[in-house]
């Protein structure tokens, strides 16, 4: 069983571009979406950093066209990825922000923070939105938050899994389940069709978010929701059809106005701006408009884009889409006949042709479209904490099974990849194989891991490697024993035993060049609560500045009564002014550096001096 944790536990899904929280409400009886400090359900998954405060959500995405190499967004497609891997040089191109290559071929994040330059990795981008999510959280259940169920992509590898336990854990948040994303979403469909399901019925959740696209299908009988196969791409999504809207308009711009704009980063973020708002209402009219005042140079961009034109520049990912829902159907051996529902989850979920040539590919069956798509993910990942949590009661019972989304295994000799656990293998699960030494005499065995579905070992990715030592000296067919264990988060550890003298050794891969070590996380630990810190100390000066000029202006109104003269003597009369004129100095732009006690000490000096003058006013 499951080991549960203690306190209240929430959900919260991790986006690409909008990230959502929700935590099980016990009088009710079910998940319950928490909103923001701006009355919204979903909040931008983005960080901005100004000479003067940290940003995060709403207020980072409002302002950033006024700071774009400073405004971070997309971390979700950075985390436990390698600079030179391809898919992260391809963004750069399309990032303001600069991106380089750290230790370990790490990609690092600069921006510049009150003057000083500083390098973040993925990790702690994404824990900053985390911690944003577990404030929300707070605010609303009105006590800390301290567990969380925090969703993956189903397709995210070991290192990318790990990577955001690790941003977790910076945040402040014990990471209890790491869940992925069309799991979640199906427990959110079938929570309350349960009761409705006759025997087996077959679920297909097709997930197209801001930056990810999964599929999976699952089987729901009475209280098992059990995981069939998995598919899906970590770097398809929204952001991929806005980058086309984009090009498409730079190249509008540039053949009305023989004017390039592409490197602009400022007038670039303005323009995927409207981009993105044109996507989205294409998805509920025919024709949008896209125009942008001033968009470089003085000179206005204005054009129609219709849906027609949409689908066309779009059309090679639609079918993209198709051929992983073809895939997933394949690997969980299943016609399209079989399946009796199919969800769609994903803002992009709503593209008029998306759902056009899902609909076509399962023979006109009707979409399920019974649950928000945006919120969805949050609202299984609760049911799962809620699971989870021993303080939390009147929860369904329920029993997930999932799946590994890739095939695990380690190299031969002959760099051959020797596969362990086949992929779509429920989890959690323990397989051993046997193996024998390649050479007479051999002493020691080299396992070297791998996850991925190529014959050679080398073009799959390296998880980690481990040696065991002390073999006892024999011709080589000496027998060993390789064990691969995965637990409920798809955390794998590997063991290998020798069968004569009972030797073995293991490892838990952490991917140790790639994932954060513990000397790390505990300085981004204090790092975060440094950020804290000074974002209290901004927001209690910019409460001190207003109250302040709050009072400065009871006194000019104060002066400003008809009978002031009658009723105040001259000499308060200057005493009004010259407090005026002092309080007014403190918050000029010469004393920016004035700190918030200052400030508050003033006011409280100025209340008990020209309070009881100002009451004789009244």
């Amino acid at each position: 069983m499951a080991k549960k944790c203690e306190g209240i536990a929430v959900g919260i899904d991790l986006g690409t571009t909008y990230s959502c929280v929700a935590v099980w409400q016990e009088q009710y009886g079910r998940p319950e979406i928490i909103h923001n400090d701006q009355g919204n359900r979903t909040t931008p998954s983005c960080v901005a950093f100004t000479k003067e405060q940290r940003l995060i959500g709403d207020a980072a995405k409002n302002q950033a066209a006024s700071n774009t190499q400073n405004t971070v967004f997309d971390a979700k497609r950075l985390i436990g990825r390698k600079f030179s891997d391809q898919v992260v040089q391809d963004d750069i191109m399309l990032w303001p922000f600069k991106v380089t290559a750290g230790v370990n071929d790490k990609p690092m994040i600069t921006v510049t923070y009150k003057g000083r330059e500083k390098k973040l990795c993925a990790e702690e981008v994404s824990s900053m939105v985390l911690t944003k999510m577990r404030e929300i959280a707070e605010a609303y259940v009105e006590s800390p938050v301290k567990n969380a169920v925090v969703t993956v992509p189903a397709y995210f590898r070991d290192s990318q899994r790990k990577a955001t336990v690790d941003a977790g854990a910076i945040a402040g948040l014990n990471v209890i389940r790491v869940m992925n994303e069309p799991t979640a979403a199906a427990i959110a469909y079938g929570l309350d069709k349960r009761a409705d399901c006759v025997g087996e019925r077959n679920i297909f959740v097709f997930d197209l978010g801001g930056g990810t696209f999964d599929v999976s299908l699952l089987t729901i009988k009475d209280n098992v929701f059990r995981v069939k196969a998995t598919a899906g791409n970590t770097h398809l999504g929204g952001e991929d059809f806005d980058n086309r809207i984009v090009n498409y308009c730079v190249q509008e711009f540039k053949r009305k106005n023989k004017v390039d704009i592409g490197g602009n980063p400022r007038a670039l973020r303005r323009l995927r701006t409207a981009c993105e708002r044109a996507k989205r209402s294409l998805s509920f009219l025919v024709v949008s408009t896209i125009e942008i005042d001033s968009l470089f140079e003085g000179i206005d961009f204005s054009s129609l884009i219709n849906r027609a034109k949409f689908e066309e520049v779009n059309m090679d990912l639609f079918e993209e889409c198709m051929k992983i829902v073809e895939s997933c159907l394949t690997d969980a051996n299943l016609e399209k006949s079989k399946v009796d529902d199919i969800v769609l989850v994903g803002g992009c979920s709503r593209i008029p042709k998306v759902q056009q040539l899902l609909q076509e590919f399962f023979n006109g069956k009707e979409l399920c479209k019974s649950i928000n798509p945006d919120e969805a993910v949050a609202y299984g990942a609760a049911v799962q904490a809620a699971l989870l949590s021993d303080d939390i009661k009147n929860v369904p019972m329920l029993v997930l099974q999932d799946v590994t989304p890739l095939s695990l295994g380690r190299s031969l000799k002959g760099d051959i990849m020797s596969v362990v656990i086949p992929r779509n293998t429920c989890i959690p699960v323990k397989k051993t194989k046997k193996y024998v030494t390649v050479k007479d005499n051999q002493t020691s065995s080299l396992i070297e891991v791998y996850e991925g579905e190529r014959t050679r070992a080398s073009d799959n990715n390296l998880l980690g490697s481990f040696l065991l030592s002390g073999h006892t000296p024999a011709p080589r067919g000496h027998p060993l024993d390789v064990c691969f264990a995965i637990d409920e988060n798809g955390i794998l550890t590997v063991s290998v035993t020798e069968r004569s003298t009972g030797k073995m050794n293991e490892i838990t891969i952490t991917n140790y060049k790639e994932r954060l070590s513990a000397e790390e996380i505990k300085n981004l630990i204090k790092e975060a609560e440094n950020y804290h810190i000074e974002d209290k100390k901004f927001l209690r000066k910019a409460k001190a500045v207003y109250a302040l000029d709050d009072y400065i202006y009871k006194m000019k109104n104060a002066l400003k009564k008809k009978d002031v003269n009658i009723k105040l003597t001259l000499e308060e009369i200057e005493k009004i002014k010259s407090a005026i004129a002092v309080a007014t100095g403190l918050l000029s732009d010469n004393n920016q550096q004035v700190e918030a006690d200052v400030l508050e000490d003033h006011l409280k000096w100025l209340e008990s001096r020209m309070e009881p003058i100002i009451t004789k006013t009244i």
